[in-house]
């Protein structure tokens, strides 16, 4: 019950708010975005309801991957490149975001809902990052320049918490 509640909070808040945590002007010590056509290799990342598959990825430093993303679940979902501690800060913005307005919304109307049809009103653009929507296949390619440990984790309140997220090791 209390996932159902959070997704249905979330999902208002999406359909709501303003892009108060996207900031497209980040520098990542471990990488940087790139074109698809610059790929070595592709992941496929599959996402269930509070899962990935794979849990764990291993990529060389210097290379470029072009994850794409399978949301095969019910819920939507949120693919961030980060290490523990960018995703424990993520994670506290999108909690805020849940709490500063959520309260008042009626949450049994969610649940009919056509999500992917919503409006989210929110440009997801860090370059690290991508919202996938029910059913929908999304891409992120990255390169990464240096070898360190690193997680792939959905940032939506609940889901790293539920098991949402997997390693990713980025050795010479």
């Amino acid at each position: 019950m209390f996932l159902r509640k959070s997704l249905a909070q979330v999902l208002c808040l999406l359909a709501l708010s303003s892009p108060v945590w996207a900031d497209g002007g980040h520098a990542y010590d471990f990488g940087q975005p790139a074109p698809a056509a610059k790929a070595t290799r592709s992941v496929e990342v599959v996402m269930g309801d509070m899962s990935f598959a794979p849990k764990a990825i291993d990529i060389k430093a210097g290379e470029t991957v072009r994850f794409v993303l399978v949301n095969k679940g019910r819920l939507l979902h949120e693919f961030n490149l980060g290490d523990a501690a960018m995703h424990a800060r993520h994670q506290q913005e999108m909690l805020q975001m849940q709490q500063s307005g959520m309260k008042a919304m009626d949450h049994g109307k969610m649940a009919g809902m056509d999500h992917g049809k919503m409006d989210h009103g929110m440009k997801h653009d860090d370059p690290n990052s991508v919202l996938v929507e029910p059913g929908k296949t999304a891409e992120l390619t990255w390169t990464f320049s240096k070898a360190t440990g690193l997680e792939f984790a959905c940032n939506i309140p609940g889901h790293y918490q539920a098991g949402m997220v997997g390693k990713l090791t980025v050795s010479q």
